[in-house]
């Protein structure tokens, strides 16, 4: 099931969402495909959780020292293909999250969802020396926030060679059902590199940011909610996100 857009209108401009997509895009174009590593611009600069733990350096040194690499490697991509899926999921859930939490709220619960992804990759791999890197554990607490807020939320996917439109529960549940499940054999195994996938990070940012957004009130953030008013910017989005549709 591959998600194509959400029926599910805001009341207000996803500024962060559109930053931190804009932001993700151009340090790629910037820094390009992680292979061959020693070309890249930023190499160095993405989590490996033996550093961390270790304190040994395996990459070029950065100025700042390995634990800015918990944040610096949400903003890095591996290939076209990572980024691309990433930010779409990052379009399709974020701005309703964004919308409820408000911009710089939703921007601290990006990174604090990144950093839970980061803090359970390390904890269950800690002498990994493969490089993590990727925006997936952040927006999997996106999507934890956006399964508490809009479980009934309609979305357009594409399953298989149809366009249909399921509840977001039956899309998250089914995303869940896939890491969890992942991460188990991953463990059982005794590898944590399964196809440069970090299972294990994606189980942690979406339990991070569960756990978050139930401090932050849980569905009651959404009580006394204003209706939908749209802007350029807002109808905007829904135009493209009609395009992504197919249809």
């Amino acid at each position: 099931m591959i998600p194509l857009r959400d029926v599910n209108p805001t009341r207000t401009t996803p500024f962060m969402v559109y930053a931190i997509i804009i932001a993700n895009i151009l340090i790629y174009l910037y820094n390009g495909a992680l292979y061959p590593h020693a070309q890249n611009p930023l190499a160095g600069y993405e989590l490996i959780p033996y550093e961390l733990v270790t304190g040994k350096n395996l990459g070029p040194p950065i100025p700042a020292g390995f634990w800015v690499t918990v944040f610096t490697a949400m903003f890095l991509h591996a290939n076209l293909l990572h980024v691309g899926v990433n930010m779409l999921y990052l379009w399709i859930f974020g701005n309703n999250v964004e919308d409820v939490l408000g911009h710089f709220r939703f921007f601290a619960f990006y990174l604090l969802s990144g950093v839970g992804a980061a803090t359970a990759q390390i904890l269950t791999d800690p002498l990994s020396k493969v490089p993590m890197v990727g925006a997936s554990g952040a927006i999997a607490g996106v999507l934890a926030a956006y399964l508490i807020l809009f479980p009934g939320a309609r979305i357009v996917s594409l399953v298989i060679y149809f366009i249909i439109d399921l509840p977001a529960y039956v899309i998250l549940g089914f995303w869940i059902f896939l890491q969890i499940v992942n991460s188990f054999l991953i463990i059982g195994s005794g590898s944590q590199a399964s196809g440069g996938v970090a299972f294990a990070a994606h189980v942690g940012g979406f339990i991070t940011g569960l756990a978050i957004t139930m401090i932050f009130g849980g569905r009651r953030l959404l009580r006394g909610r204003r209706p939908v008013n749209y802007s350029i910017f807002t109808g905007m989005h829904n135009f493209l996100a009609c395009l992504l549709s197919l249809k």
